[in-house]
């Protein structure tokens, strides 16, 4: 059998707003569930993003909070054993000048055979003096030599014939008496004569004017045909043996801190070239002006050592044993030196120091610190005492 159905054209529009109904409903669904999603999505990332982010802080709630405190840079020193050098600035001089002057009367200057920087020898002449007039005293007194001599002579042929005769009692023992008496004073009258010509000898080898010991001759101040008297300024000066020296001026602290017989280096201005020498003599007193001493080192002998000029000494003071601190470390003010060192409870307290050489590493310490503190390495300038900081150790080679 056969079933028919009519469908009318209600019925059809019916069926197809049934149809897009349930479309729109899925699309809806479909829609939502996305949106869900996302929103789910977005909460789980806020819930690990908060959950790391306590996670990270829960330590700094729990202890300290450091991350709030400054943080300096911290370095234990220890202790060093550091070559001590003192660099001090000077003169150059010779170590044992000689002034050279007229000896005698003086008089004229016939010959000066020397000049500045010729080597003598002692003994040798430097200048030479006139002595015409002395020559012609010296002649009068050979003659009055021979004058005496020769009365002399006649006074004791005179004795020896009277002593001949008084044996046969024709003299009287007055007569050789006097005879006796006349030949003593004719004697007499002959060595006052040698005595003064050996004077006059002696005048005029003054009148030429020697070196009184071998060495370099630093200055002639005296030309030909000048008259020079005694008393007069020196004509020459010597550097006996041509040894020199350097006259280095150091401070009071520094001069209690040496020795002699300590090496040292000595650089002239104008030139790079060292001289090698050591401290023979330390100066026993210290100038009330400026607090300084003088350090006194010999020198050998070398052309660019010219006295008067200037010249640098290092001097080798020693080894010392302290903490060494770099330059950035130690601080001062109205009431010394200081340092700023971090105690058990990471605060920053003050700490006087004395400070002593400087050398290449640093600052040596001399007194106020044992080598195991904690010193702040920088920025101490911006500490105050009692401040609690994070110290950070220093890294190899830092400062």
């Amino acid at each position: 059998m056969n079933y028919e159905t009519n469908i009318t054209g209600e019925t059809k529009h019916s069926i197809a707003s049934d149809i897009e109904l349930d479309d729109g409903y899925e699309r809806s669904n479909k829609t939502r569930w996305i949106i869900g999603g996302i929103i789910l999505l977005i909460g789980a990332l806020a819930l690990a993003y908060f959950l790391t982010s306590s996670g990270e802080g829960a330590p700094a709630a729990a202890g300290d909070d450091r991350s709030q405190l400054p943080s300096v840079t911290v370095v234990t020193p220890g202790t060093t054993t550091v070559e001590g050098t003192i660099t001090a600035p000077g003169t150059l001089a010779a170590r044992r000048e000689m002034p050279v002057g007229v000896v005698g009367e003086g008089g004229r200057v016939v010959s000066v055979p020397v000049d500045a920087g010729d080597w003598v020898r002692q003994g040798q002449v430097l200048a030479v003096i006139d002595r015409s007039v002395q020559n012609q005293q010296a002649q009068s007194a050979a003659a009055q030599i021979q004058v005496a001599q020769a009365d002399a002579n006649l006074a004791q042929s005179n004795l020896d014939r009277a002593l001949q005769l008084v044996e046969r009692g024709f003299i009287s023992k007055a007569d050789v008496d006097r005879l006796t008496a006349t030949r003593d004073a004719a004697v007499a009258r002959v060595n006052v004569a040698q005595a003064q010509l050996r004077e006059l000898r002696a005048r005029n080898a003054r009148l030429n004017i020697i070196a009184p010991a071998s060495g370099l001759l630093l200055e002639r101040n005296v030309e030909p045909g000048q008259t020079v008297s005694g008393g007069s300024a020196p004509l020459f000066r010597i550097a006996k043996g041509g040894e020199m020296e350097m006259l280095a001026e150091v401070s009071e602290s520094q001069l209690a801190s040496l020795s002699t017989g300590v090496p040292a280096n000595v650089v002239p201005t104008g030139t790079e070239k060292q001289f090698t020498g050591q401290v023979w003599q330390l100066s026993p007193v210290i100038d009330p002006q400026n607090r300084q001493g003088t350090a006194r080192i010999a020198l050998s002998y070398a052309p660019e050592l010219r006295p008067g000029g200037f010249a640098t000494a290092t001097i080798n003071s020693g080894t010392v044993v302290a903490p060494v601190l770099p330059e950035s470390a130690v601080l001062s003010d109205n009431e010394g030196a200081y340092v700023f060192v971090i105690d058990n409870e990471n605060k920053a307290v003050r700490r006087s120091i004395r400070t002593g050489m400087v050398t290449n590493q640093g600052i040596t310490i001399a007194e106020g610190l044992d080598g195991s503190e904690k010193v702040v390495l920088r920025a101490g300038g911006f500490l105050t005492e009692g401040e609690t900081v994070n110290p950070v150790a220093a890294e190899a080679g830092e400062g």
